[in-house]
């Protein structure tokens, strides 16, 4: 018990016994407002306390109601308030009178948490015995509220994984770089849909997925010309018959069906000749031609030993002859989709590109093959990419399975990250809310410098030419194209991160596609992927913090 409280509870002792014994009458009426104003302060100082630990229990409230209250019913925010309120409010000098709970969803999203308790008093309660008109209990009101969700985040984590990822750990630093930053993601959204996040593996090309073999937005105009060379089967060939290669030298085998691993010494009754490592098969159309010769003729003529022969006349004049029926067979050569590993290349013409489908998301065009997305069978083919989700097991189990192989191509990597945002081809971007702000954010990751695409590079040296797709020498391109696709509240943001280990050149084409200076980040380890995506992580999540 304070000092204060035991020197003045025997001040009041000897105050009532005075009064009692009617010694110092006059000196006792005096001690009245002293003992009032003594009293008083000391309930109050004791309600303001409670009060301050209610005002945390209702902060506290209000923001783990937060994470739920999308998916309560009236009656069960009600019962979390209360229960939440009642697990932090460790005050029993203090009773819990009411909690309440208020959930709305205009202009993001807010919970108002209101409260009441009522405190016991101390002196005043005990200026009442001495029939001094106070109160037996000071009731104390409070509220706390919790806005969120007035910006949503949208991330398209656009990941390198080229050959060259294997090297210095950089692969093994990028997984759980990127498993982290999903989590600081994950975290920042309060409730499903406050955080979306695609994953875009790319090498020279994407993975869409191999299982949209059959989608109409698909370019199969690179495949006319996939027949291995010098695998065309002679005109003899054709069911029934022993495989065309293995005598020609030229390293193929026939295998059962196009892109399977059986192989079989003789050609199926269906006719498909199937070259191994190809994802197509020439077919066999027979063509059948009759002719007859003459075996005999004369008084002796005769059929014998020959099949289909029959003689007319007789004499002299008697001629046999034999009919022969030969049978070719045609071939002509056929992609089956069914076996496409789900890699795309480029869009434009085959030769060059067109119209800039390369660096937009303008949808394709069933009448416009350039502006469809081609399939390839690319060796190297990454791990098929993720469009917009919340599924952050998923995401997780993508990023482990992510393999470095292939060459480097980042516009084809940023206008995917793009098109996941937005949605197109085989992604569907979630509809927008009015009532919310967006940021569309894409992180560009990448340990070298462009090599390759489909019309340019070695897949070796550095290709001027593909860079010029992402920043021209006019400053157009695809980085300039998403950062101008902003609107009144939609705000488009790019970083870049050149991870360089190997002592290349600082890519000044990172450099200029990023959204500002800031926005570039120069790696030289592969450990300092992690202190630079947590930093992005840290930015993007600021504009998720509860006010």
């Amino acid at each position: 018990m304070p000092r204060s409280w035991t020197k003045f509870r025997r001040a009041l002792h000897e105050f009532l016994a005075a009064r009692k014994g009617n010694v110092a009458i006059t000196f006792g009426f005096a001690m009245i407002p002293l003992v009032g104003f003594i009293g008083a302060g000391y309930d109050y100082s004791h309600a303001n306390s409670v009060k301050a630990d209610m005002q945390v229990a209702l902060d506290s409230t209000a923001l783990m109601l937060a994470k739920d209250a999308a998916g309560l019913s009236y009656d069960d925010l009600q019962a979390k308030a209360l229960a939440y309120f009642t697990a932090d409010f460790n005050r029993p000098d203090a009773t819990i009178n009411s909690v309440a709970a208020n959930y709305t969803t205009t202009g993001g999203s807010q919970v108002t948490v209101t409260g009441q308790v009522q405190v016991p008093t101390t002196f005043l309660r005990t200026l009442n015995l001495m029939q001094v008109n106070a109160m037996d209990n000071i009731v104390i009101n409070g509220s706390s509220t919790t806005t969120w969700g007035t910006t949503r985040l949208r991330v398209a984590l656009v990941l390198d994984n080229t050959g060259s990822m294997a090297d210095d750990s950089k692969m093994d630093a990028l997984k759980s770089a990127t498993k982290s930053l999903l989590t600081q993601l994950q975290n920042a959204a309060t409730v499903n849909g406050d955080v979306y996040v695609s994953i875009i593996p790319f090498v020279k090309d994407v993975n869409v997925d191999a299982a949209n073999y059959s989608s109409a937005w698909d370019n199969w105009i690179d495949w006319s010309n996939l027949a291995p060379s010098g695998s065309t089967p002679d005109s003899s060939v054709g069911p029934g018959s022993s495989c065309p290669y293995s005598s020609r030298g030229n390293g193929y085998t026939c295998v059962t069906q196009a892109g399977g691993s059986n192989t079989t010494g003789t050609i199926p009754t269906n006719g498909n000749i199937c070259p191994s490592n190809s994802i197509g098969c020439y077919t066999s159309v027979a063509q059948t031609t009759t002719s007859t010769r003459v075996v005999s003729s004369g008084w002796g003529a005769s059929c014998s030993g020959y099949s289909n022969c029959s003689c007319t006349g007789t004499g002299s004049s008697k001629v046999c002859s034999q009919t022969i029926t030969s049978t070719t067979y045609a071939h002509s050569w056929f992609v089956d989709t069914t076996q496409w590993n789900g890699c795309i290349t480029d869009r434009g013409g085959t030769s060059a590109p067109s119209s800039d489908y390369d660096r937009s998301v303008t949808a394709p065009d069933s009448g416009i093959t350039a502006s469809k997305f081609p399939a390839e069978q690319y060796g190297a083919c990454p791990h098929a990419m993720m469009g917009l989700s919340y599924n952050w097991s998923d995401m997780s189990t993508l990023v482990d399975n992510m393999v470095a192989n292939g060459s480097t191509n980042q516009p084809i990597g940023l206008v995917w990250g793009w098109q996941s945002l937005v949605g197109g081809g085989p992604f569907t971007a979630p509809s927008m809310d009015s009532n919310y702000n967006y940021v569309q954010a894409i992180i560009l990751l990448s340990d070298g410098l462009n090599t390759q695409d489909r019309w340019y590079g070695n897949g070796r040296d550095v290709s001027t030419s593909v860079d010029h797709r992402m920043v021209d020498t006019d400053g157009s391109g695809t980085c300039a194209n998403f950062k101008s696709a902003s609107t009144s509240n939609v705000t488009n943001i790019l970083y870049t991160i050149q991870v360089n280990t190997g002592g290349d050149p600082t890519s000044t084409l990172l450099q200029n596609c990023a959204s500002s200076s800031d926005k570039f980040f120069l790696i030289t380890s592969a450990s300092g992927i992690t202190n630079v995506f947590n930093n992005i992580g840290t930015k993007l999540t600021q504009l998720r913090v509860m006010r």
